[in-house]
């Protein structure tokens, strides 16, 4: 089953790519491909046994034996919920395009070879299949950006491979390292392997891994570009690479760098701790500076994704499980905070918060989509009852036993989101409606769908986040054990 993950949307995308199908039927069938998906996670779901920290529904064929490359899948705690995350908010982009989107065969085909490239990495058991799917993702991005950018699109996309694909380097110099040094036959994911290893051979390898998925994440000073990346990139493209395509930074920090260098990862966890409060007041306090709607979410999340960095230094249970929870809640809290800033855009034409006036107007504003934004704006600053709140109060809890001094930094960059939140919704949507934005265009219920879909995720895993923490709480015992007999990856 794993396998539909991956080549419904491969070979989905092969069709819509060659295809002589016209516009409206590119997209429903684009949709129809991605939303197949969402049961199939369902499915799964139901088949998967939370309590179990084994690698579950495994696949492993040899591949190229030569190199010791297998074709190895498998999911658990960790990975699973950020499968149904990517699956949903491929879904969510798919159906938030333009209908009259030019090149939309080329684009479409795009998505969905991202959504297989993402869903790979989550699934991968093999280093070197998950370096594979970890690089084939930058390629449908890099197109994203810069044929359906904005102005600057050829900069961003072009800025966008460069760092990513260094990301991919260093990435690959680890897991090649770890390979010629333990002296394996094969790529299989194995901690105890590292384990045999000595604290300084596991630091030569953990730190080019660490700075590569730092990159990815993004983390202060590997960072900048990002907000290039989200301001040139359409609503959706945004939508897919804060929601789900940082996670794989964040993702691989948790799978292979406590995973598989547990000791060294130690060592150094508190420079660790202490760039992930650099990194939280640095996002907020640009956040705070900005004056395009877009950058000051994109600031957001480099704080945001921060917090997880944090929790994953820390190496507690509850610090982990945690981090797991903040990838999902950030997920789906920049996702609609990028939907609605696309709306917003789309029927006034500008994100400039100096120009934008009054647009909670109930006549000739757009009312709901300013209630929708203060929603989204409430649950990134972590107010009780939503994802946000119950995300960041474990990653807390979790961080200030180990990290008291690193946590309150942290904790102050929490409260900044308030700050640069509240500024600019106050300046957008609140005050007298400017004469030139009278007669703005009405939004549409096919245009709010997505993001009611994504605030009644945030509302009811804030009320009910048990819902989370099953999945994942004993796959966070499982990587701060390292033991093979319990990770059950051979």
């Amino acid at each position: 089953m794993l396998n539909a993950f991956i080549w419904i949307p491969i070979i989905g995308a092969i069709v819509l790519g060659f295809a002589p199908l016209e516009a409206n039927r590119t997209r429903g069938l684009a949709l129809l491909l991605a939303g197949v998906l969402l049961p199939l996670n369902i499915v799964v779901g139901f088949q998967f046994d939370p309590a179990n920290p084994l690698m579950q529904m495994t696949i492993d064929l040899p591949w190229i034996p030569s190199i010791g490359l297998h074709y190895s899948l498998g999911i658990d705690g960790l990975s699973f919920p950020l499968l149904f995350l990517n699956s949903l908010l491929t879904v969510i982009a798919i159906y938030a395009t333009n209908k009259d989107l030019q090149r939309s065969r080329f684009y479409y085909a795009l998505i969905l070879l991202l959504n297989a490239g993402v869903a790979g990495a989550f699934l991968s058991r093999d280093l070197l299949l998950f370096f594979l799917f970890y690089e084939l993702e930058i390629v449908p991005l890099y197109f994203l950006i810069a044929i359906w950018g904005g102005a600057r699109r050829g900069y961003a996309a072009m800025k966008f491979l460069l760092y990513t694909a260094l990301s991919g380097f260093l990435v690959l110099i680890s897991f090649l390292g770890l390979f010629w040094l333990t002296g394996g036959n094969s790529f299989a994911y194995d901690p105890a392997l590292s384990n045999s290893l000595p604290v300084q051979s596991q630091l030569l390898l953990l730190i080019p891994l660490l700075i590569g998925l730092a990159i990815k994440t993004p983390i202060f000073p590997f960072h900048t570009w990002l907000p290039d990346a989200h301001v040139e990139a359409s609503t959706p493209v945004s939508v897919l690479l804060a929601g789900v395509l940082l996670k794989l930074g964040t993702y691989g920090l948790l799978r292979f760098g406590v995973g598989l260098f547990l000791d060294a990862w130690v060592s150094i966890a508190p420079w660790m701790a202490t760039l992930a409060a650099v990194s939280a007041l640095y996002g907020a306090s640009c956040a705070i500076a900005q004056k395009d709607m877009k950058k000051v979410v994109a600031y957001s999340s480099i704080a945001h994704m921060a917090y997880i960095l944090l929790a994953a230094a820390a190496t507690t249970r509850l610090s982990i499980t945690a981090a797991i929870l903040q990838m999902i809640s950030h997920g789906l809290i920049s996702a609609l905070l990028f939907l609605l800033v696309g709306v917003v855009y789309k029927k006034t034409g500008s994100r400039d918060v100096d120009y934008l006036r009054g647009l909670l107007n109930p006549e000739r504003g757009l009312p709901i989509t300013g209630t929708l934004m203060i929603l989204a704006a409430m649950a990134s600053a972590g107010i009780p009852g939503m994802v946000g709140f119950i995300a960041e109060f474990l990653v807390f809890r979790g961080s200030f036993p180990i990290f008291p001094i690193q946590t309150l930094f942290c904790l102050i960059g929490s409260g900044l989101t308030a700050v640069y939140f509240l500024l600019m919704i106050n300046r957008v949507f609140f005050g007298r409606l400017t004469p030139e934005l009278a007669r703005i265009p009405r939004s549409t219920w096919p245009e709010r769908f997505p993001s009611f879909v994504l605030a009644l995720f945030i509302i009811v895993l804030g009320l009910q986040p048990n819902w989370m923490v099953r999945w994942s709480e004993p796959q966070a015992a499982v990587l701060l054990t390292g033991s093979p007999d319990i990770v059950g990856m051979k």
